[in-house]
């Protein structure tokens, strides 16, 4: 006999007139003058229960529930009274008139209720189980198993077999720190947990399976944000045999595709692409928010010769940068506005902000108010204005130093103003979904620390065809086939074309400064079966749960993970990591070293 006949809610009036079981959570329990009303929840929503007295055990029940009541009730379905439907319920039209009713498990009184909207999120991720219980936690994670159907369902009929790679590995220490995990039968051996299945999925290519695909778990001990997890998830995919204007179009009709079953939204019929370069140039992000509508202006030519040397030093320093930003309206802004905006910039090691209000561009020096424009001759002026477009109630911002910390103040403040209420009241900022390619990333950078060029992506990423000679004589002008899939500001997606003929990998080990020894160290299986006719490959690899917070409009991933970490990682609802016992430690060959206690 069936514990119940339909989800609680899926009751519509399509069942007027039928007895139905249910079971489910008691949500809310009311008593309204001798009748009981209960909202009956399951994962598929609420439907409305009545219990009226002429059933007097199942009433006495009915008066006995609490909020969280595991129950199951038989009943009879009916119209609701006219006047009390309720629109935003799939079973809003009905209630069920119960005929009995059977606690199956009482619960003690939650830590909270799971209406409120306050909740700190160490309460939510302590009582994690109750947390999920929530309507949006239920519709999220469903919806996090419906775009992992969809992107199957795609790839699947695009002839992608799924595979399983190791979770227990070899460290490869770059990038990211390795979780490491002891070898109990292999003393003092370490395995590592994968930040990637890269070099996997590079065999399997090797190995004839073509198009390969897993829905995987990756590891990064680092540093937590917003936006990262010691553990996360991977759309990794990889394939042969196709260039790269071929990938971004397999990989971008995934995208469409899936946007469209899951949410329903269309996204554009062609996304656009933009170069690193230009990236760089206009929005001082490899990963711009193109719902801004705000860009940079570069100065940095104009400022050479000012007197001002906070715009003349960094424009005449190797690496150095000076840009405008131009609001339109923002000469509105209020001076307090600007100083904390000036307080937000420094946050990326930005020394301070300059501005100029454009009351009156038609006067020239005279139609300006800034505490820098003395500082700055005639041409720079006219070449600001002309630049930037300057109207008559705008106000220009100004980032001057070195490079990075230009593009990420600037840009970051770009980001502030654009969301803010001023800025959608201004238009500068369009909702919607803007996906973006951006593409042809520098294949080195260079790290003063040690004197050498490191790999921007990984070192098996292939340089752009006309630009392997650069490996020998100017690694810094080389470009890569390296990929990445931006939306609203958020990197969704990277990867990028193969190298695949051991000739040009030992030039990029050279330019690494990666020696025969090392390599063959790190990497040995890999170049070995390079060796035996790899195919041209490639693939990318998109961040499920950045995407799923996107779709879901939440605030943090960590709302679209079952089981998440704190920014600590922590897991506080199993309180791991956790010590373990002498034992276990004797049985891995390791002994803890003794650290001073913290000082006051």
């Amino acid at each position: 006999m069936s514990m119940r006949t339909s989800y609680c809610g899926l009751v519509t009036e399509q069942q007027l007139g039928q007895t139905v079981k249910l079971c489910g959570w008691v949500n809310r329990r009311r008593d309204h003058g001798g009748v009981i009303f209960i909202d009956l929840r399951d994962r598929e929503g609420l439907v409305q229960v009545v219990c009226d007295p002429d059933r007097a055990e199942m009433f006495k029940a009915a008066e006995g529930l609490r909020n969280e009541f595991c129950v199951q009730i038989t009943g009879l379905v009916r119209s609701r009274p006219a006047g009390t439907e309720n629109a935003n319920l799939t079973s809003g039209k009905i209630e069920v008139l119960c005929h009995e009713l059977q606690v199956l498990n009482p619960s003690v009184t939650p830590p909270f209720q799971l209406d409120d909207e306050n909740l700190s999120e160490t309460t939510r991720l302590t009582h994690r189980v109750l947390d999920l219980r929530r309507p949006q936690m239920q519709y999220n994670l469903r919806l996090r198993y419906k775009v992992a159907m969809e992107v199957r369902k795609y790839l699947d009929a695009q002839g992608f077999i799924d595979i399983e790679t190791p979770m227990l590995t070899k460290s490869t220490p770059e990038g990211a720190r390795d979780y490491l995990v002891p070898s109990r039968v292999n003393a003092g051996m370490f395995f590592a947990l994968p930040q990637s299945p890269q070099l996997f999925k590079q065999l399997l290519m090797v190995a004839g399976f073509d198009r390969y695909y897993q829905i995987t778990k990756c590891f990064r001990d680092e540093d937590l944000r917003a936006d990262r997890q010691p553990e996360f998830t991977q759309i990794d995919c990889e394939t042969s045999f196709l260039s790269e204007q071929e990938i971004r179009d397999l990989f971008e009709n995934m995208v469409r595709h899936v946007f469209k079953e899951a949410i329903g939204v269309e996204l554009d019929a062609k996304v656009p692409v933009m170069e690193y370069a230009e990236a760089m140039r206009r929005f001082g992000s490899d990963k711009p928010d193109l719902r801004v509508k705000l860009e940079f202006t570069e100065l940095t030519d104009v400022m050479a010769d000012v007197d001002f040397k906070v715009f003349s030093v960094p424009a005449t320093t190797e690496g150095g940068r000076v840009v405008a930003l131009r609001v339109p309206g923002g000469a509105e802004i209020s001076r307090s506005e600007i100083d904390a905006y000036t307080d937000f910039v420094k946050i990326y090691g930005a020394k301070g902000l300059a501005w100029i209000k454009v009351n009156e561009v038609a006067k020239g020096r005279d139609g300006l108010q800034s505490p820098i424009v003395k500082n700055l001759h005639d041409a720079a002026i006219a070449s600001i204005l002309e630049r930037t477009g300057a109207q008559d109630g705008d106000i220009i911002f100004f980032g001057a130093d070195k490079a990075k910390v230009v593009n990420d103040g600037i840009g970051a403040l770009r980001l502030k103003i654009g969301h803010s209420e001023f800025g959608k009241a201004h238009g500068l900022f369009e909702a919607g979904w803007r996906p973006l390619w951006v593409v042809d990333f520098p294949m080195f950078e260079y790290d003063e620390e040690d004197a050498r060029w490191v790999a921007c992506h990984h070192p098996f990423t292939s340089p752009k065809d006309e630009h392997i000679d650069y490996l020998e004589t100017d690694p810094g002008k080389c470009l890569a086939k390296a990929y990445d899939m931006v939306l609203n500001g958020w990197e969704i997606g990277g990867g990028s074309v193969r190298i695949f003929q051991e000739e040009v990998q030992s030039k990029v080990f050279r330019a690494l400064k990666l020696g025969e020894e090392e390599a063959r160290a790190k990497f040995g299986f890999l170049l070995d079966a390079l060796q035996y006719g790899a195919p041209p490959h490639g693939g990318i690899a998109f961040g499920l749960d950045r995407v799923i917070t996107m779709m879901a409009g939440a605030d943090s991933i960590r709302d679209v993970i079952a089981f998440p970490k704190t920014q600590r990682a922590q897991d506080l609802l199993t309180q791991a990591p956790s010590a373990v016992d002498e034992r276990q430690l004797r049985d891995l060959h390791i002994r803890l070293r003794q650290t001073e206690a913290p000082k006051a």
